[in-house]
């Protein structure tokens, strides 16, 4: 697509907003400051840059909203950072936790043509290996299951995991040590206070609270 002259770092901006706008109602500066570890200031001054540039629109209690043209951007970026995950754990060997900071590195970088060849060399995926969906070619939103986080859900049952919501490496780890990936079936057996507790493989697991709410799940049960 053609789309105006951009920085890494504005594009940064919009994606950011993209995925904060996924989870959340509005988005705050204070959440972009959080997200993008930088301070309050350069995120307003960011943000008016990005507004005269017709990305973005920012109004009081409203919060940061992208515009038409930003929106389009931000998903080609997200299409780029997502397809290069796959391809690089799929293809290059990187283990699970190093992806998200490669892909961080090259997503600015490649040409449509790279991006059209890694999509038809593994046959145009909807998914990279987080869980997250993958922009199409058209820069749509590809259909998904409805997720839920892992504590919000009740009873003993069978779910498999959807999608995991961090980029955190220490917590990437653990969750490939734990085999609690996308695509893995596991048993729910309680909710306790100090955690969920799960069953992985024949093996039993408490997943603390603050993990557990990072692992979103699809119910198997009909």
């Amino acid at each position: 697509m053609e789309k105006p002259r951009l920085s890494e770092s504005q594009e940064d901006y919009l994606k950011e907003i993209f995925k904060l706008r996924e989870m959340n109602e509005t988005v705050s500066m204070q959440d972009l400051a959080r997200k993008l570890d930088v301070r309050p200031p350069s995120v307003t001054g960011m943000i008016k840059k990005l507004c005269a540039m017709n990305l973005v629109e920012h109004e009081p209690y409203k919060g940061v909203q992208l515009t038409e043209t930003g929106e389009k951007i931000a998903l080609e970026v997200l299409r780029h950072h997502r397809l290069l995950e796959l391809y690089l754990a799929r293809h290059l060997n990187y283990s699970w936790d190093e992806i998200h900071e490669e892909a961080e590195r090259l997503e600015h970088v490649i040409s449509e043509k790279f991006e059209a060849a890694i999509a038809d060399l593994m046959d145009h995926p909807t998914h990279d290996p987080h869980g997250d969906p993958i922009p199409t070619a058209d820069l749509e939103i590809p259909d998904s299951p409805s997720l839920a986080p892992l504590p919000s859900l009740k009873g003993t049952r069978s779910i498999v995991i959807g999608r995991v919501m961090t980029q955190d490496r220490d917590i990437l780890s653990l969750l490939f040590r734990l085999e609690l990936t996308p695509g893995q079936e596991i048993e729910l057996i309680k909710n306790e206070a100090a955690g969920i507790r799960v069953r992985i493989n024949g093996s039993q697991y408490l997943v603390p609270h603050s993990i557990a709410r990072l692992i979103w799940c699809e119910n198997t049960e009909t």
